[in-house]
């Protein structure tokens, strides 16, 4: 008996194609996404990238102070907590404070404590009402900022006279030192004061704008000459760069956690979304309890179902499938009609012998009927559907 070669088993499992075709659209939202948030990443990062620090190369950054400074004698150290700043504070030191509105007022109070009787010089850049009053008492930041950029010195202060104009608008202030160099003003409001220390020599320098020691505002106007001089005048300069790390950024001087840093009013906010969230879910959610029958609006033939089906595995090419269906039925007709369990209607070795000695027919051809590989076509199926007709007719007869 020859046996044929059956084509290989028809998959339901989609194509690489048609996995394409279901995935470009989420693909291409996806690159698009991604492109956007890689531009807005980059436009970001260049935008103020390590403003105003030392280190840094960036047309926001503060490498060029630094490196003319080091070129005339002077040293730059970068500090980020509040006790590195105030054991450096010195008669023979500037401490610079980059963004003074990033402290606390606990901070503030501890580092004009220890400046106020140092000796040395102490640069505020750019400090608002937040800090100003308790960094350098006696001074007032005014609300509006100035209108324009560059400014002339207009005052009796060297540093400044041998400058020129230069890009100090910004924050404008006013004190009431009488001894105090007001500078660079701005509709009669500083955006540079220098206010003497009542002891030992030391100053304070508050400056409106931090313009000046940007890179890329270094070589405009007389911002170079009055950085230097400014920055200068001792032979240490400490650059303290606020950090929220830093322990002493919280009254009890212990770190903050994450949850601690955000603010009550985003925590507040967090809080009514995830409750709107779990009413809207609870509106939306099925009745609890046992499912209800309902009738169906239209009565579906069977014929009709099979049809359906039918059509389905036709536009799949599930010919392995529906075959499988054709001769689990048939078996499970036909176990009954010759005395087999229906718990057994799908083992061979239950079925078979027991067909075989009804028909008294082949058992090999009987097992490639109700058992075989699936048809390699569409003739061949309905070939086979054919012949477990016949089969289950004669088994009936019998």
């Amino acid at each position: 008996m020859t046996t044929e070669t059956m084509p290989a088993t028809t998959s339901l499992a989609p194509t690489g194609r048609q996995l394409w075709t279901r995935a470009r659209g989420i693909a291409l939202a996806a690159v698009l996404l991604l492109a956007a948030a890689v531009a807005m990443a980059s436009v970001r990062s260049t935008a103020r990238h390590g403003e105003l620090d030392p280190r840094s190369a960036d047309p926001y950054g503060s490498r060029a102070v630094a490196r003319l400074l080091a070129e005339r004698g002077v040293s730059t150290r970068v500090v980020t907590t509040l006790g590195a700043a105030r054991a450096a504070a010195g008669p023979d030191t500037t401490l610079l404070v980059a963004v003074p509105d990033l402290l606390s007022h606990r901070q503030q109070t501890e580092l004009h404590a220890a400046t106020a009787s140092s000796g040395g010089r102490t640069v505020l850049v750019a400090p608002g009402s937040w800090s100003v009053e308790r960094l350098a008492p006696g001074v007032t930041a005014d609300p509006a900022t100035s209108g324009t950029d560059t400014l002339a010195p207009d005052c009796a202060l060297p540093e400044a006279r041998r400058a020129g104009t230069a890009d100090t608008g910004g924050i404008r202030y006013t004190t009431t030192h009488l001894d105090a160099d007001s500078c660079y003003p701005s509709a009669r409001l500083a955006t540079l004061l220098r206010i003497p220390a009542s002891s030992k020599g030391g100053d304070t320098v508050v400056l409106g704008a931090p313009d000046i020691l940007y890179n890329d505002r270094l070589d405009e106007q007389g911002n170079a000459s009055l950085a230097l001089q400014l920055l200068g005048s001792r032979h240490h300069l400490v650059w303290y760069l606020p950090s929220l790390s830093d322990s002493a950024a919280t009254e009890s001087g212990e770190r903050k956690s994450i949850l601690e840093l955000i603010p009550s009013g985003w925590l507040w906010a967090t809080l009514q979304l995830f409750i709107a969230a779990a009413l809207a879910a609870f509106w939306r959610a099925r009745r609890f309890g046992p499912l209800v029958p309902e009738k169906l609006p239209v009565a579906i033939r069977a014929s009709e179902t099979a049809e359906g089906r039918a059509r389905l595995y036709r536009k799949a090419n599930a010919r392995d499938r529906a075959a499988a269906a054709l001769r689990a039925a048939t078996r499970t007709r036909l176990a009954p009609l010759v005395g087999v369990p229906a718990t057994q209607a799908h083992a061979p070795e239950a079925l078979l012998p027991a067909l075989s000695a009804h028909l008294s027919g082949d058992g090999q051809t009987l097992h490639s009927l109700l058992f075989g590989p699936p048809p390699g076509d569409d003739a061949a199926l309905i070939a086979l559907t054919d012949q477990l007709d016949a089969l289950e007719r004669e088994v009936r007869r019998s």
